[in-house]
């Protein structure tokens, strides 16, 4: 079947995104060597999105060298389809069983970023809802209290699928997060500013003194703010980002 020009155009935004997303990422030291993975459910040739393709960061590069023609393209059972790299493992059974039973995880960014992966650390560790940037999140995470292992099987990757539910953020106990969304704008605002949430409570909790609380009833309200406002954050943080890495790196771009 040949492909839509427009559809050959979006993937080229979609592969141009990624490698922006994991340059700044790696700028702000949310990357561990090579490991970790961002990823990008495409649509099929009719145009459904199924969670059958995606996009995903080569195995074995750094995300500071990271380019849009290096992401490949790849179907659910690991086949690339697009690009001359190869897929890690763990990255593949994480991303393909999120992408598969989780419609909403269209993007989905996978770190072991510190002060979040911190409070996966904590018997009962949870991001308490006592800080503005943790109100992002209120109502929309899920938590692995259970670790099983590295993810080298498509059980695994499914058992942490099941975990994750309607939420657009997974923790996972021992281990790192998972963040998820439409899109991947959405996706890196919400690893942005919830890394930035469990640092300033790792921070704060460090002084040994009582934390604030919150009432629901503001809470509530919050997360009604939030959830306009969220998107439009989203795009102009993203934007931003892309017009500092155009000047400064602009080989993300081929």
């Amino acid at each position: 079947m040949e492909r839509d020009p427009a559809m050959t155009t979006d993937i080229q935004q979609a592969r141009i995104d990624l490698a922006c997303s994991l340059r700044w990422s790696a700028r702000m030291g949310l990357n561990e060597g090579v490991d970790n993975h961002f990823s990008l459910a495409l649509p099929d040739d009719d145009g459904v999105m199924r969670g059958n393709r995606f996009l995903i960061n080569p195995f074995g590069w750094h995300w500071s060298e990271v380019t849009a023609s290096s992401m490949v393209l790849c179907d659910g059972d690991g086949k690339v389809l697009e690009g001359s790299e190869t897929v890690e493992d763990t990255a593949f059974f994480i991303h393909s069983q999120m992408h598969k039973n989780v419609p909403s995880a269209v993007c989905i960014m996978h770190t072991h970023m510190p002060y979040a992966t911190a409070l996966t650390l904590l018997e009962g560790g949870r991001l308490e809802m006592c800080e503005q940037n943790a109100l992002m999140f209120d109502g929309r995470i899920a938590y692995d209290d259970e670790y099983e292992g590295l993810a080298l099987d498509e059980d695994e990757g499914a058992r942490m699928a099941s975990k994750i539910g309607n939420n657009a953020v997974l923790f996972l106990a021992c281990h790192g997060v998972i963040t998820t969304g439409p899109t991947v704008q959405d996706t890196f605002n919400d690893l942005y500013y919830l890394e930035r949430a469990a640092k300033v409570q790792v921070l704060a909790k460090s002084t040994g003194q009582k934390m604030r609380t919150i009432s629901e009833r503001v809470r509530s309200h919050t997360r009604q703010q939030a959830s306009t406002e969220n998107a439009r954050v989203a795009d102009r943080h993203f934007k931003a980002l892309r017009r500092m890495l155009e000047k400064e790196e602009p080989d993300f771009l081929n």
